[in-house]
């Protein structure tokens, strides 16, 4: 069934800019009290709410009650959002000033959650999991890409990505949104593994993988580059035996240190994530590559750091996208909006480039062609917010929230 969505003050399809580059608001099509026809679930037309209701007699109408504004719906392509427990003490030494390596040693940093998600069932890891991704939803972030790299050994990892696969599926407790699996197993290295990091990243190849593979739990598979976590030549090594195996690629990197960076590129990630150390050096690489930076406020917020230079990235040419790292430790407010909001203003960037960088660029990240932007046969996947000027959404900070959200042109808020 054809149902007319409208009007909305002001729509922007974002589909008439570029994946590349920097941007300017006089670069958004806007389209002027404006109507959606969706049909199942995908965008069939989008223009004027009264000429598409004139040309389409008879169409069911879903009709808005006040001013609006409708965006893509956003894609959050970096997430840690499948974990158990806290890790609140973390943060409280943090603000106090301990380092990141005095907080490891008081038993704190990602072994902590290792050990706190590994206690946790699996079914507890699925309800945690929907919890967290329809507040996304209620935030207009429609796609959410999820890692594992709690689990950190063959059985954990295993659950959390089954963990994954069964908030993603049809249910009571259904989220909405659409969750993109990815395998982190190469986090760190286990304290409990007995042998180095070659050897753990071997063991991963051999024996998680496979499984992996064979009940369809992820198609891509990420790694740490730093030096508290796996070195660039191990990094590659194991890149590209996953990529053989038929896995898509993304890194972390250039987190704490650089390095990252150019093995994602070498090694055709899709996306390298976080690049808060990038120096122009690391940047001047990202010219010819297909790779997406993805910077990560959330992550720089929470550890008191810099940003990721994602203003030098756009005048470079790179592709940029956003998300949010929500994770138990470095990153753990979630709120995408506002953590881009915010970013904008220190990194002077366009409302186009958040906007862009939120929604198809984001969708590129995760090589998602179906979604990202307003266009005929896309997935309509979209949000409104209660005003009548998209300018309003960023200057609020993130305090404005979408009052309609759609899924697949349902509408789920």
């Amino acid at each position: 069934m054809k149902t007319l969505i409208g009007p909305f003050s002001q729509i922007l399809p974002l589909s008439n800019l570029p994946v590349n580059g920097a941007l300017d608001d006089s670069q958004l099509f806007i389209v002027a009290d404006g109507g959606v026809i969706v049909e199942n679930g995908k965008i069939l037309a989008t223009g004027n709410f009264e000429q598409l209701r004139a040309a389409n007699p008879g169409i069911t109408v879903e009709q808005t009650i006040s001013e609006q504004v409708l965006l893509p719906g956003f894609v959050d392509c970096h997430t840690h959002i499948c974990f158990a427990g806290s890790r609140a003490k973390d943060y409280s030494m943090r603000i106090q000033g301990r380092s990141y390596l005095d907080i490891a040693k008081a038993g704190g940093g990602i072994w902590d959650s290792v050990v706190q998600t590994r206690a946790a069932e699996e079914i507890m890891l699925t309800q945690l999991l929907q919890q967290r991704a329809k507040r996304h939803l209620s935030q207009g972030v429609t796609t959410i890409e999820v890692k594992s790299g709690y689990g950190l050994n063959v059985e954990n990892e295993l659950k959390q990505l089954r963990a994954i696969k069964k908030a993603n599926e049809p249910s009571d407790d259904f989220t909405g949104a659409d969750l993109v699996p990815t395998c982190l197993a190469a986090h760190l290295l286990p304290k409990d593994f007995n042998g180095d990091a070659r050897a753990y990243l071997d063991h991963v190849l051999a024996n998680l993988l496979p499984v992996i593979k064979v009940e369809n739990l992820a198609e891509r598979v990420d790694i740490f580059i730093e030096e508290s976590a796996f070195n660039s030549v191990d990094a590659l090594y194991y890149l590209s035996a996953a990529k053989a195996m038929g896995f898509e690629l993304t890194v972390h990197a250039d987190q704490f240190s650089t390095g990252g960076l150019a093995v994602a590129i070498e090694a055709g990630a899709l996306s390298a994530d976080h690049l808060e150390a990038s120096t122009s050096t690391e940047i001047e690489l990202l010219k010819d590559a297909e790779t997406v930076a993805v910077v990560l406020p959330g992550a720089s917020l929470g550890l008191g750091m810099h940003y990721a230079p994602a203003r030098k990235l756009l005048d470079a040419g790179a592709c940029v996208a956003i998300a949010s790292d929500w994770n138990p430790g470095s990153a753990p407010m979630g709120n995408l909006l506002m953590q881009a909001a915010v970013m904008s203003a220190a990194e002077k960037l366009s409302a186009a480039e958040v906007f862009a960088g939120l929604t198809y660029r984001a969708a590129k990240a995760l090589n998602l062609q179906d979604r990202g932007t307003i266009s005929c046969g896309l997935l309509a996947d979209m949000q409104a917010y209660p005003c009548n000027d998209y300018r309003e959404i960023l200057y609020h900070q993130g305090q404005l929230q979408p009052i309609g959200v759609w899924k697949n042109g349902n509408k789920v808020k």
